[in-house]
């Protein structure tokens, strides 16, 4: 009798755990906003001319040559620099198509709908 207990009892909770299961998937690809189709990479600078582009080319480089399969998008985050890293980025941005330049305020709202990036 004890036996019988304890398996309705475990089994019980193994269905209540796959239901739970079952409803937070459900919930997540109904009520989020994300897609599925890679990483966004969101990179914050502020006067890094020195050192912005060999950062980049090394994230593009991975990308290009099959080390890193999931990063589909680099967003570059200006925070207002008095240098020239704003350019750098922006002549960079107009080379390849996965970077993108964006003032804070713009990163927030891109955010804010990723799901139309």
């Amino acid at each position: 009798m004890l036996e019988f207990i304890l398996h309705t009892f475990f089994w019980t909770l193994a269905f209540y755990g796959l239901f739970e299961l079952i409803k937070n998937i459900i919930y997540l690809y109904t009520y989020t906003n994300l897609k599925s189709d890679g990483i966004y990479l969101i990179v914050a600078v502020k006067n890094q001319e020195d050192k912005i582009e060999g950062f980049l080319r090394s994230l593009i480089f991975k990308i290009l040559y099959g080390k890193e399969d999931n990063l589909k998008h680099i967003i570059v985050t200006d925070l207002k620099s008095t240098d020239t890293t704003k350019e750098i980025i922006k002549k960079m941005a107009k080379d390849y198509d996965i970077i993108k330049v964006s003032t804070w305020k713009e990163c927030k709202d891109m955010i804010d709908n990723i799901d139309e990036v």
